[in-house]
């Protein structure tokens, strides 16, 4: 069966995890923030077939997460650094490890600590309202889902059906 491609949906995040949303890619930028920037030192490290690396590789520079940088000639050699558009996937990263560390290492303690360096306290992953600053809890009643102007009349219609059913709606009626 074919897999579905996002490339073009109505949507931020479907067509966001078209391009990051395979643990492999994913698994790439975070070693890439830890300081991992050539080929081999990927693959060791991840222990993803080269051919797999590649790929994905290639899809992070084509989607400009990662650049491609010459750091050796005859034979050409390359380190590829995180762009300003992947040091962005930053967030999805770090929500992804503190929903890792709740759910699947609850109590047992979790195998990388992401620290400020500054006052050496464990960074989290806060929903912040930009206006006020005010931090809204993960079930917070005074969350919106609002359809943006890119959004198809046709999803309108769908987000407006669906809408009183969210979960945000259903836990603060």
């Amino acid at each position: 069966m074919r897999r579905t491609s996002f490339e073009n949906a109505d949507s931020s995040m479907a067509r966001s995890l078209e391009i990051v949303g395979d643990w492999w890619t994913l698994l790439i930028v975070r070693d890439a923030f830890m300081g991992v920037r050539r080929f081999d030192d990927f693959q060791e490290h991840l222990g993803i077939a080269r051919n797999i690396l590649a790929a994905r590789i290639r899809r992070l520079v084509d989607f400009g997460i990662l650049e491609r940088q010459l750091y050796q000639i005859k034979p050409n050699r390359y380190e590829y650094l995180l762009t300003e558009s992947g040091k962005d996937l930053k967030v999805v990263l770090f929500a992804i490890k503190q929903w890792g560390d709740s759910h699947l290492y609850e109590g047992t303690g979790h195998p990388l600590s992401i620290a400020h360096k500054d006052c050496g306290s464990e960074i989290s992953v806060d929903i912040v309202c930009p206006k006020c600053k005010e931090v809204l809890s993960d079930d917070d009643e005074k969350l919106d889902w609002i359809p943006g102007a890119g959004m198809s009349d046709k999803d309108k219609r769908v987000y407006t059906q669906f809408r009183a059913n969210s979960y945000f709606e259903l836990n603060h009626s």
